[in-house]
């Protein structure tokens, strides 16, 4: 360890980070707090993908998404054009492979590696956003007050009773809460709760801004971001990675290339012959404005259990965000599933129609088959490395993932918890 880091030093290892999402912002923020050379490129703009539009959520404590028996309740809901989880019939190769190894992770097994890896990361995570609120002086309107989960029917309370006995096994707190209470704590939702859970541990920010603020601090730390330019090949010679060539033919040399492009990875992986198992789950929010006739909105992050939408308290503006659409790599604007979005509030809270729409968006999410991100180095080529696959999880594990790309570029000893569950490899 005490040789790599005394090389890094000496050479200042020139540092190349695809993508400019939340992902790659952090990952270029603590590379650059350690002195490395780092340049951040981004197509479009800084947190222009998924990151954009998120429910802002620090969701840590929250089981993975392949918990056995999932497959018999997707297989039920996919053509339910209002179930949160949706896949439009179409031929898609991609989408059957993927499917086929999602499937055989929803066992026991494979679910207990996903909880306990994300149960361990998202300790570590939240220590991490602490951290940097506080000692960046991030305005993202961050706040540490947990969220809720609130449901109308038995079947969603038995469970989110199972969830909360699940998590407490992997040193979290949630509690069980009846209808009541949780109707004194947010007033805005209705008589037909029927209850839910409190998960404390979690908090929310605004995820645009928390992405411009980490941006603002990568480059006062001397990072370079480069915005409107295309990585179309990443270069190496033999099996060592050398740069990365732009859409506009200008090569910049690195050492170092992180791709954390998202559902967008496997387009400069492919040609080290490295596929990762990524599909992209298209998610929507619809962000209102309460007007002052009526009832006070909504103060606290709840989630909707059965229709997994997210109720998002920002500044000036209340944010409705969810569901997983498999259609493909497009960016179509789905205006019955934005409606979905909104329409399923009504049944668990009052107040809607004092409200105004000021803004719609969709985004696509990068998902694996076992709800675990592909954060290390890709296998066979020294300098190349990858940070994608969060799915829903970007905001929430995005402080932990640029730490443990800091760990591996630096060939660090201090290994975070379940580093090794995370490998790129790992699907191979």
């Amino acid at each position: 360890m005490e040789n790599r880091w005394f090389l890094v030093e000496m050479t200042k290892e020139r540092v190349v980070v695809v993508g400019g999402g939340v992902i790659g912002i952090c990952c270029s923020y603590f590379l650059a707090k350690r002195g490395l050379r780092v340049t951040l490129i981004e197509r479009n703009g800084i947190g222009s993908g998924a990151s954009f539009g998120n429910a802002g959520s620090v969701a840590v404590g929250h089981t993975p998404i392949n918990k056995p028996g999932r497959v018999l309740e997707a297989a039920r809901e996919m053509l339910n054009p209002r179930s949160p989880f949706r896949i439009p019939l179409r031929w898609n190769p991609g989408l059957i492979k993927w499917l086929w190894k999602y499937r055989s992770h929803c066992n026991k097994e494979s679910f207990e590696r996903s909880a306990n890896a994300l149960s361990s990361l998202g300790h570590a995570t939240l220590d991490l956003f602490d951290s940097l609120v506080d000692q960046e002086n991030l305005k993202c309107g961050y706040r540490r007050e947990g969220f809720f989960e609130v449901c109308l029917t038995n079947n969603a309370l038995e469970h989110i009773n199972s969830d909360v006995r699940t998590m407490v096994r992997y040193g979290y707190s949630p509690a069980m809460m009846s209808a009541g209470e949780l109707r004194e704590v947010e007033p805005a939702l209705k008589e037909t709760i029927l209850g839910g859970a409190y998960f404390p541990q979690g908090a929310t920010c605004d995820p645009f801004r928390f992405v411009l603020e980490m941006a603002r601090s990568s480059e006062k730390s001397g990072a370079r971001i480069i915005l409107g330019n295309e990585v179309t090949e990443v270069l190496s010679q033999d099996t060592k990675i050398t740069g990365v060539l732009l859409d506009t033919g200008e090569k910049i040399e690195a050492d170092t290339v992180i791709l954390t492009t998202g559902s967008y990875s496997q387009r400069l992986t492919r040609k080290f012959g490295f596929q990762l198992p990524i599909q992209p789950g298209k998610g929507y929010h619809r962000d209102v404005r309460f007007s002052s006739e009526g009832p006070p909105p909504p103060t606290h992050t709840f989630v909707m259990s059965e229709t997994s939408v997210y109720c998002s308290p920002m500044s000036g503006f209340t944010r409705f965000a969810g569901t997983i659409e498999f259609s493909g790599m497009n960016h179509d604007l789905n205006k019955e599933r934005l409606d979905y979005v909104t329409n399923s509030v009504a049944e668990y809270m009052s107040g809607l129609e004092y409200s105004e729409v000021i803004s719609e968006w969709t985004g696509l999410r990068p998902c694996t088959p076992d709800g675990v991100p592909c954060v290390g180095p890709v296998p066979g080529h020294s300098g190349l490395f990858v940070a994608t696959g969060h799915a829903t999880l970007g905001l929430t594990l995005a402080p932990i993932t640029g730490k443990m790309i800091e760990q591996y570029v630096l060939g660090s000893s201090e290994e975070f918890p379940q580093m090794e569950a995370l490998k790129p490899d790992r699907f191979m």
